[in-house]
């Protein structure tokens, strides 16, 4: 490659995201008092840019204007330029989106704010083509017009900034109000399914027209609706919209199916054409959801999808030190000759190329079939191309094939009159040789920072998927990936969780000169792992140190006064608000998670304050949960369970003997809702029998393990057989 031109300050950052912008001629400083420091010194604007390293537009508006030398002079001169991975900075990201969507109706990535020296935004918006069009004004015209209205009107917009500034304050508070309790978890849980039933697509599955994003908050909350009215007409309906969305995203051109993982989300309603991204907070709760469906309905198809996504993240996604990266990137070159980028060149195929690939011919089939022929019906390929261009505005898909499942095994089976068995096996071994052909091309950029929170949700999915589909090899991976946080991303002496760590030079962890501490979603997605590594593994380790986390949690983030945990700590002069979140989206919200959190660590300890904080925090959003419940699906399920209060499973036995293996997988095979499993095993020097005395009380019934159920520390009988456990676990 040739020497650079520029380099900024850019380039002494770990973030993959800000060294993509190391050689930009715009002078970026990266968020921070130097920064600041200047804009007060030489009274000028901020302009900030904040995105992150797969973000397509980002790439775009980097291209067209942040790689425009008249641009970059522009921006220079007039503004103190700063740049922010909103995957490092989430707190930034959060308080300047807040203000972009209250004062624009939208809101994305890149997102562009311009800024008073002391912060205060003023004018914001997302991306801008650099020149002016029919419809929209360029990023250049903008910049000119700011630095001028800086000079004309300097009093007026600090004024203004100062309004903006109390309007988003008022606007982003979530407290209680007086002495409100948690809302009627029945009516919240009509109300939210509801909400998804009237937006549910019937033929498509998934909750909108288009775009479509996974959102497994929604099919977790059915799942959990389902659990509690199995015999209700409505609680059928909750399991098939669930178990339909999954199976059509898994036939889905969202899905990469030579590949393995799911893409960001579907540009269209029926899950085809995606933006192609791969995120790992997608692949880590559609993992756990997967198994999930798969622990509920027994059918094969959705535990194959499980080991399709954690197949991918443990090939693609993983550090060797036990870490899980970030993402992959959507733009690759689609040669190892190609001057520029494309969308989705790594992953879509022309009708020759597949073709040319499969070009045997497949025996017992209609004469002259070829294995093409075959893979070509399946998957939904055309001649032309399978992309309208309404989802292709740039042209990079023309002419190619993103695979969809459009028929059934059985339809193309009996198209080409083959058998299902040989059918299944011809498929393979079709993408088989589109994955060995896919190999030989450029790689998307892959973002290499491990984050503590999406390292959780991640964890989560291994250790769930180790018990819903019996498979130790994931609980393993699990633990590893739990033993790299400890390691990596935990500060043992303050006792607190570190934001993110690098893939360096020579492939060793590195972490920033100056770290960033975690903030809530880090603890809560941490947390919730721990848990679920301690019912994966039985170790008592974890358990002991995700109560140790929640201390420090309730520490830094509690508000006690308006109740509910803010997103960021207090004592960073640098941030304008803290903010709490009130929407489960891509990701569920932390204070949705954290509500479950609370009582599994109240059910492991015995301290029913954290029981009393998970009802404070539903009763800090109260009102939305009774008005629009589908904004925070996570947390009207955490309400049914607060409601329903958590059963603890307690099987009493020796963890090595056979009989207390077989209670374990009866646990393990059942989908339970609210239920917190732990093992006795009668060391009554460890963590357990030290937290919950009451332990020491439960004896194994004839010498065989025995199970016990116990709700607010009352047990029931003790029962010695899966059959009965079964019975008690499905009410």
């Amino acid at each position: 490659p040739s020497i650079p031109r520029h380099t900024n300050r850019l380039i002494n950052e770990k973030s993959p995201y800000l060294l993509q912008h190391a050689h930009n001629p715009v002078d970026w400083y990266p968020w921070g008092q130097e920064a600041f420091d200047k804009a007060k010194k030489e009274n000028k604007l901020i302009f900030l840019s904040v995105g992150y390293s797969t973000c397509h537009w980002c790439h775009v508006m980097e291209e067209e204007s942040f790689k425009n030398k008249e641009i970059g002079e522009i921006m220079n001169k007039n503004f103190v330029c700063i740049k922010v991975d909103r995957e490092e900075r989430p707190d930034v990201d959060k308080v300047y989106m807040t203000f972009v969507q209250a004062t624009s109706g939208g809101g994305g990535w890149p997102m562009s704010v311009w800024l008073t020296p002391d912060l205060k935004p003023f004018v914001g918006g997302t991306y801008f083509p650099p020149e002016d069009g029919v419809h929209r004004v360029g990023f250049r015209t903008v910049l000119l017009r700011i630095a001028e209205q800086w000079k004309e009107n300097k009093d007026a917009l600090l004024e203004n900034s100062q309004k903006i500034l109390e309007a988003l304050l008022h606007r982003s508070e979530i407290r209680v109000r007086g002495q409100e309790s948690p809302p009627p978890s029945k009516e919240v849980m009509a109300t939210c399914f509801q909400q998804l039933s009237n937006s549910y697509d019937e033929d498509y599955g998934g909750f909108s027209k288009s775009p479509k994003f996974p959102t497994p908050v929604n099919l977790n909350f059915l799942f959990t609706y389902w659990a509690m009215h199995r015999t209700t007409p409505e609680g059928a309906r909750a399991l098939q919209m669930a178990l339909h969305t999954l199976k059509m995203m898994a036939h889905g051109g969202i899905h990469d199916h030579i590949g393995q993982g799911f893409h960001r989300y579907s540009t269209d309603k029926h899950w085809h054409v995606p933006h192609f991204e791969k995120m790992l907070y997608d692949q880590g709760q559609l993992a756990a959801t997967y198994s999930r469906a798969f622990q509920i309905s027994g059918d094969e198809f959705f535990a194959d999808v499980a080991q399709d996504i954690l197949l991918y993240v443990s090939r693609d996604l993983s550090d060797q030190a036990g870490g899980f990266y970030s993402a992959e990137d959507a733009d690759s070159y689609p040669t190892t000759a190609s001057g520029e980028k494309r969308e989705g060149a790594f992953c879509v195929w022309a009708a020759e190329e597949i073709r040319a690939l499969l070009p045997d011919p497949v025996e017992g089939a209609t004469e002259g079939t070829t294995l093409g022929d075959v893979f070509i019906y399946h998957y939904g390929v055309k001649e032309t191309g399978n992309v309208s261009p309404m989802q292709d505005p740039h042209q990079e898909l023309k002419g190619k094939n993103v695979l969809i499942v459009r028929c059934s095994l059985e339809l193309t089976a009996a198209r080409f009159g083959l058998e299902l068995g040989q059918l299944g096996a011809l498929l393979r071994e079709g993408r088989r040789r589109l994955s060995a052909a896919r190999a030989q091309r450029p790689r998307p950029h892959l973002d290499t920072k491990m984050l503590a929170a999406w390292n959780g949700l991640m964890i989560s999915g291994f250790a769930q998927a180790g018990v819903a589909l019996a498979e130790q090899k994931y609980v393993s991976r699990a633990v590893q990936a739990a033993a790299f946080l400890q390691r990596h991303l935990f500060d043992p002496t303050s006792g607190r969780l570190l934001r993110s760590c690098y893939r360096g030079k020579d492939n060793t962890v590195e972490q920033s000169a100056v770290p960033i501490q975690g903030f809530l979603e880090d603890y809560v997605f941490v947390i919730q792992a721990l848990f679920d590594l301690y019912e994966a593994s039985l170790e008592q380790g974890w358990l002991e140190w995700a109560l140790q986390l929640q201390h420090m949690q309730d520490k830094l983030f509690w508000d006690p006064k308006g109740f509910a945990y803010f997103s960021s700590e207090a004592g960073d002069p640098s941030l304008l608000l803290r903010l709490k979140d009130d929407q489960d989206g891509a990701e569920p919200t932390a204070n949705s998670v954290t509500v479950t959190n609370l009582l599994r660590a109240a059910c492991y300890s015995g301290h029913t304050e954290w029981v009393e904080k998970a009802g404070q925090i539903l009763a800090a959003f109260s009102e939305r949960l009774q008005k629009i419940p589908i904004t925070l699906p996570e947390m009207a399920r955490a309400a049914a369970v607060f409601h329903h209060t958590l059963k603890q499973v307690i099987i009493c036995g020796d963890p090595q003997g056979e009989d207390t293996k077989e209670m374990l997988r009866c646990v393990h095979s059942v989908f339970s809702p609210n239920k917190v499993l732990m093992l006795a095993d009668g060391d009554s020097a460890g963590f357990l029998y030290r937290q919950l005395p009451f332990l020491a009380s439960l004896e194994r019934k004839d010498g065989k393990a025995t199970a016990y159920l116990c709700s607010n520390f009352a047990c029931s009988l003790p029962v010695t057989s899966p059959q009965e456990l079964r019975g008690m676990l499905c009410p």
